[in-house]
């Protein structure tokens, strides 16, 4: 009898969890269809030298939190002004790839996603790496957290 209701109870529980990981991916996979869409609209922005399209990603807060080579900048607007000196014009900001390596919930309304940036320039290509926390609020993605190297 146990060896029967073990076997009953380990098949329910694959079943249930089958079920269960569906439904979470489905939710996932519409989560990430937004933040990649957030992600290809800043590019496109920035590639038509539009810094404040570009920022409509960040969450318009003083709690914005950018790490970059010059370290922390707190709030959008200081965000946004070290955007406008640091990329005065487009030939400086040059044209924009990002290359996603990982998209990773964390919990309901909050994703952490790694990956690589590249600028074309005439003056010179750069690029590095980035990290950035999302927070879904209202209903809407935005980037909480960037750090960028």
């Amino acid at each position: 009898m146990l060896p029967r209701f073990f076997s009953l109870f380990l098949l329910a529980s694959i079943f249930s969890s089958q079920t269960f990981g569906q439904t979470k991916t489905a939710a996932n996979l519409s989560d990430e269809t937004a933040i990649r869409a957030l992600l290809a609209a800043q590019t496109k922005a920035w590639n038509n030298g539009d810094l404040v399209n570009f920022m409509e990603g960040y969450v318009p807060s003083d709690s914005l939190l950018f790490v970059g080579k010059s370290g922390p900048t707190y709030g959008f607007t200081n965000t946004l002004n070290n955007y406008k000196k640091g990329y005065p014009d487009t030939a400086a900001m040059g044209k924009l790839t990002f290359t996603l390596l990982s998209l990773s919930p964390i919990e309901k309304k909050h994703y952490r996603v790694l990956g690589k940036w590249e600028l074309k320039r005439s003056k010179g290509d750069v690029s590095g790496y980035f990290t950035l926390l999302f927070e879904k609020i209202k209903g809407k993605w935005f980037v909480i957290q960037d750090h960028s190297s």
